[in-house]
């Protein structure tokens, strides 16, 4: 874990200051102060929507993306002020506290973290873009694997006969997409081997890298709903 995700987490987790340390914050343009900020928002709504706040969840989805902003950014005000992670992380500290303060102390706390994440989103859909959404292929061993792992963990519990239920019905709308364009049933296995190798070594990059994507089981979840009756 780098220093930059450990703050990253610090945040997140808890709202009280962090622990002083050895390091004094860099001096800020107004342009990186905003960048900051931003991240520091980010930080703060992807904790509440992992806890499921209400208000949170009105905005789009932060975990991934913005984490990888918050990654990024700081690494690169780090690179040019010349400072250290924790010489960065005091300045996000203190902005942190500063939005927190504004919340506390306004009339409209919502209208307060509003008015940050408005501008702060054009910030994120210009450094983070949208991945395109996985294929039904992608999204069918995405499910197996997640049906792997909880059926290791817990055993045949409820989540775990979902998932299973969830990635046959995937893989048999995959194989029909296949079917369609004209290959034949090893050829179809053939590209379901590739596509889960592919996924495992996506995998094990996401466990080291702070800047990859996250999956996008919602997405592969709403392409396993039932189809729609005409």
């Amino acid at each position: 874990m780098t220093m930059l995700t450990a703050l990253l987490l610090t945040l997140q987790a808890a709202p009280a200051p962090a622990p002083a340390v050895a390091a004094s914050a860099p001096t800020l343009s107004q342009a990186q102060r905003d960048d900051l900020t931003c991240a520091a928002a980010f930080a703060i709504i992807a904790s509440e929507q992992a806890r499921g706040v209400t208000s949170a969840l009105a905005y789009p989805t932060l975990v991934s993306r913005g984490r990888v902003y918050f990654v990024t950014t700081a690494e690169r005000i780090v690179a040019e002020t010349g400072s250290s992670d924790e010489g960065v992380g005091l300045a996000l500290q203190d902005i942190v506290e500063r939005l927190q303060a504004e919340a506390a102390q306004s009339n409209d706390p919502a209208g307060v973290v509003d008015a940050v994440m408005e501008p702060c989103l054009k910030k994120l859909d210009a450094a983070v873009p949208l991945p395109p959404p996985p294929s039904m292929l992608q999204c069918a061993v995405y499910v197996q694997l997640a049906y792997d792992e909880v059926k290791g963990r817990e055993g045949d519990s409820s989540t775990a006969r979902d998932l299973k239920t969830l990635a046959s019905v995937l893989e048999s709308r995959a194989r029909d997409e296949m079917r369609d364009e004209g290959l034949s049933g090893n050829e179809a296995d053939a590209r379901f081997i590739k596509a889960r190798e592919s996924a495992i070594a996506a995998e094990a990059v996401r466990e080291t890298d702070d800047t990859a994507t996250d999956i996008d089981f919602e997405h592969c979840f709403n392409l396993a709903r039932p189809a729609e009756k005409r």
